[in-house]
């Protein structure tokens, strides 16, 4: 919301929102959506490789970010973009301009380790 209006989150809404930790197999330039974005391949571990669009082509290419891990929410229903299922919400933080750098763990943990 804007304007510093928000509504608290309770606790058990905030229970339900699963973000793991996953290792990036697989990214490549999405040329079919409107802006610029990449197709990921997401390794969750026990919860199954997954497929996301991210829009991080201001500070990454798609090698540096192969064999990285990411954090993402993996239970939102999956959403089309351009041609493709997004099945998970990469997470990073919004700075200027829209330039988004990536939410990561500080060292190496398992895939599919929940962030809570």
């Amino acid at each position: 919301m804007e304007n510093n209006q928000t509504r608290d989150l309770t606790w058990a809404e905030f229970g339900r929102v699963e973000m793991r930790v996953g290792t990036v197999l697989k990214a490549e330039i999405f040329a079919e959506t409107r802006n610029p974005a990449y197709k990921l391949i997401i390794d969750f571990g026990p919860l199954g490789i997954k497929k996301s669009s991210a829009q991080i082509t201001r500070l990454y290419h798609p090698e540096d970010i192969v064999g990285r891990q990411v954090i993402a929410v993996i239970n939102f229903p999956p959403k089309q973009i351009a041609n493709m299922m997004s099945e998970c919400l990469v997470l990073g933080a919004v700075g200027e301009e829209g330039i988004i750098t990536l939410l990561a763990p500080e060292r190496p943990v398992s895939n599919g380790l929940r962030v809570g």
